[in-house]
């Protein structure tokens, strides 16, 4: 999602690693890493970003935490539908690329596609989305990726997941 020297507005340290929150323009950015760049967290003063970064950290220290930040997220039509349907599934619950893509009428890589390009996980909840017989991928493949997956599952409590 995002390399370690990149820029971010604030950096909230995780059991996983770390959530780093970008801003490009008005469209707020969230990335999920493997190692922190910093041992401290890194609030912001900017108004979105912060509201993000309080509603991240509630979410880690509560998985039913809600988030209702003010954004607008920007994609095509399609990829908006698929969010819509992610952002849909309920804390501590999964459902397959193929259920959601049933369910919009469409293919299963389509949404897997989707949730590749989803740039606020946590938010729209990707790593709620499976694949038909296992965990499926997650941010696109990315070194340690699937570890991450695992324990957001396993803080929600779904099925089958627990902390490594």
């Amino acid at each position: 999602m995002m390399s370690m020297d990149a820029k971010f507005e604030a950096l909230i340290n995780a059991h996983f690693g770390a959530v780093a929150i970008s801003l490009y323009g008005n469209q707020l950015a969230i990335n999920l890493l493997t190692e922190s760049p910093s041992h401290e967290n890194i609030p912001s003063a900017h108004p979105l970003v912060k509201q993000a970064y309080q509603q991240i950290m509630q979410y880690l220290q509560q998985s039913t935490a809600p988030f209702n930040l003010p954004i607008t997220v920007h994609g095509t039509p399609f990829q908006q539908l698929v969010w819509q349907a992610i952002a849909a599934i309920p804390v501590g619950q999964t459902a397959t690329y193929g259920a959601l893509a049933k369910q919009i009428g469409s293919g299963p890589r389509a949404v897997a596609n989707a949730c590749g390009a989803n740039i606020l996980p946590l938010v729209i909840p990707c790593h709620r989305v499976l694949a038909q017989n296992g965990i499926g991928g997650f941010m696109q493949g990315k070194p340690d990726g699937l570890k991450i997956k695992r324990w957001l599952l396993a803080h929600e409590g779904a099925s089958g997941y627990q902390y490594e």
